[in-house]
Formats: C-alpha cells, sequence, structure tokens
C-alpha cells in the first residue's frame, strides 16, 4: 500500500488509454461529474486532455503534478495529472502508431507505481490492442502487462457488476482447446488466488464459491462428458478438504439464477463464454473488469476503445466509474486487512 497517513484517502493512478479512443473523454466526464472518496494521479499527456476537454465542452481544471501537490482529495472537475508527452498530436478518432510508446508508458509508469507503493491501485480505460502490436510488440492486454510486470506466475480474469461477480478458469481460449486446459492445477491456481483475493480485497471472511461444471447439466452423471467425474469434482472435493467454501459443479444452465446466486459471493465459469454473457447481459457498460492473483489492484472498464465516438461526447462513462469505485473499496479493503 501507498505510504498514506492513516485514515487518508486512497491514491489511484488512471491510464488514459488509446489517446485516440474514448479512454480521455470518459476519465474528464466522470472526474468532472462525480466525486470520489480518493486522490487521483492520470497518466497522461496533459495538452491531450485539455484539447480533449474543450472537443466535450467540459470544465475541467488539469493540474500538473508538477506544479501542486497530487495528495489532495479529489474534488469535482480537478484532473491531477502526472505528464507523458505523446510522440504525435491526437485526432479523436484517429489511430496513430507513433502514440503506442505513449500508451505502454503509462501501463509501465502505473504498474511501478503500484509495485513502489506510491499509488494504491490502477484502473485502466482501453487500449486498442492492434495498433499497439503493429509496433513490433507483442500486446496480448492489459493483463497479460501487468502479470509479466510483477512477474505473477498465475493470474485470474473477474468481471463484476452490482448483482454477481463472475470468474474464469480459462480465458481467452478457442472452445476446441478448453477441456485439455482444465487440469487439477488450473482449477487449483484459480480458486485458490480467487478466495486469497476476495478475503484480502473484498473484505468476505470465507468466500462462497460456485463452481460451473464444463459440460451440460455438469456432465450428466459421465452420460455428457467425464470432465466433472475425471477433474472437477476430485479436484474440489480435495480443495474443500484445505477449508474453502465451493459449492457445484453445477450446470451453468441453472448456476446464474437468484436460486444460486443470492447466496454465493461468486460464480467460477469454466470458460471465457459460459459465465461472461451472463454477466454482460446483467450489466454491461456498468461491469467492472477486475485481474485477481497480483500483488497489485487492478480494475478496468468492460468495454473497447470505441473510436467511432472519441469527441462526440456519446461515450457512457458507467464502466469507469465503477471501475474507480471498486479500485477504491479494494484499496481500502487491502489496507484494513494487511493491519
Amino acid at each position: 500500500m501507498a505510504n498514506n497517513t492513516a485514515g487518508s484517502f486512497p491514491i489511484i493512478a488512471i491510464t488514459s488509454g488509446e489517446p485516440a479512443g474514448i479512454g480521455p473523454d470518459i476519465i474528464l466526464s466522470t472526474l468532472t461529474e462525480h466525486e470520489f472518496s480518493a486522490r487521483f494521479v492520470i497518466l497522461a499527456d496533459s495538452e491531450l486532455l485539455k484539447d480533449r476537454a474543450k472537443t466535450l465542452g467540459l470544465t475541467a481544471n488539469i493540474i500538473c503534478l508538477e506544479k501542486q501537490d497530487h495528495t489532495i482529495p479529489h474534488k469535482k472537475g480537478d484532473i491531477h495529472v502526472s505528464p507523458i508527452t505523446l510522440a504525435q498530436k491526437t485526432i479523436a478518432g484517429t489511430l496513430d502508431v507513433a502514440n503506442s510508446p505513449y500508451v505502454l508508458e503509462t501501463l509501465k509508469q502505473a504498474g511501478e507505481g503500484c509495485i513502489n507503493q506510491k499509488f494504491d491501485a490502477i484502473v485502466t480505460p482501453p487500449v486498442h490492442k492492434g495498433i499497439l502490436c503493429e509496433t513490433g510488440v507483442h500486446f496480448s492486454g492489459h493483463t497479460e502487462f501487468f502479470q509479466a510486470q510483477c512477474q505473477s506466475p498465475h493470474v485470474v480474469m473477474m468481471l463484476a457488476t452490482e448483482a454477481m461477480k463472475v470468474a474464469l478458469v480459462t480465458t481467452h481460449l478457442p472452445l476446441k482447446d478448453v477441456s485439455a486446459a482444465i487440469t487439477e492445477k488450473s482449477i487449483s491456481l484459480v480458486v485458490k488466488a480467487l478466495n486469497k483475493d476476495l478475503q484480502e480485497k473484498f473484505n468476505i471472511k470465507h468466500p462462497k464459491i460456485l463452481v460451473c461444471g464444463l459440460n451440460p447439466h455438469a456432465g450428466e452423471d459421465g452420460h455428457l462428458g467425464m470432465e466433472e467425474i475425471n477433474v472437477i469434482i476430485p479436484t474440489l472435493n480435495k480443495l474443500r478438504q484445505e477449508g474453502l467454501n465451493l459449492i457445484g459443479p453445477l450446470p451453468a444452465d441453472t448456476l446464474f439464477t437468484p436460486k444460486y446466486l443470492d447466496d454465493a459471493d461468486c460464480a467460477l465459469a469454466m470458460y471465457h463464454d459460459q459465465g461472461l454473457p451472463v454477466l454482460k447481459y446483467s450489466g454491461f457498460g456498468n461491469a467492472v473488469n477486475i485481474t485477481l492473483g497480483l500483488p497489485i489492484i487492478r480494475t478496468s472498464v468492460d468495454h473497447g476503445t470505441a473510436i467511432d465516438l472519441a469527441g462526440t461526447g456519446k461515450a457512457n462513462n458507467g464502466s469507469l466509474k465503477v471501475a474507480i469505485q471498486h479500485a477504491i473499496n479494494m484499496a481500502n479493503n487491502a489496507k484494513k486487512f494487511s493491519k
């Protein structure tokens, strides 16, 4: 945790995302419309934010951290910027590969700041993976970037709305490869990381986790697949012996109903499109993407760069607002847990 004075608000780093996308728009609209119990450091080009605020007709007080202490609690309209300079002036809606190093530098400084306890959490607006990869640097996503930077052996992807939390055993895999990736090791790593962070970052003392089966009807006693019998059930039983509160494997088509969700803290899906369509139907635009298993706190929006909406004033900032609030709550919980 950052070296804050007792009882002070957490320091949240916010990266600017793809400069030609809606990242700058939603940062500006969120921090001018809402007030948070936090202190913010926006890692961005200050001229980019000034220009975008003018385009959007927003009154934003852009304050360079070289000139003013950033430990002041947030007030609506104040944008405290740790300046990082763009290579080329950005036009909203027009991608420029020359600015890809700028995007990577904002992530690098945010991660280093959390590792060095300068920041308490990172919130990331969307980046454009394609334009980043055009630099010759393979960029598969924020999650993998921070995993490598933190040298974390295993991370867990979780999305959350007010109604539910859904974590994944496997993430961006072709469906044909999922079964082979469902192993005792993969399930155990994810469940233990999930349980630990629900305790430490969400202040849930004894998390109750619902676990999906892989196959329809959770395998129907082996008639619809053997992964449950051969792998999932034995693994869950071992984890229960270690004291984890796990329910399942349950059929995914009934797990996501009030009967189960109302009495649980999180659902664990076996693959990406088993759990996330339900969550996104429930709260798309107001959901948050959370990376668990890192030694730092990182939250993100649930949407992409929306290049066509940049500079139009039509971008919805709901997901960023939720991501910021989750980061604040998690930072406060982590501080309490560490005492």
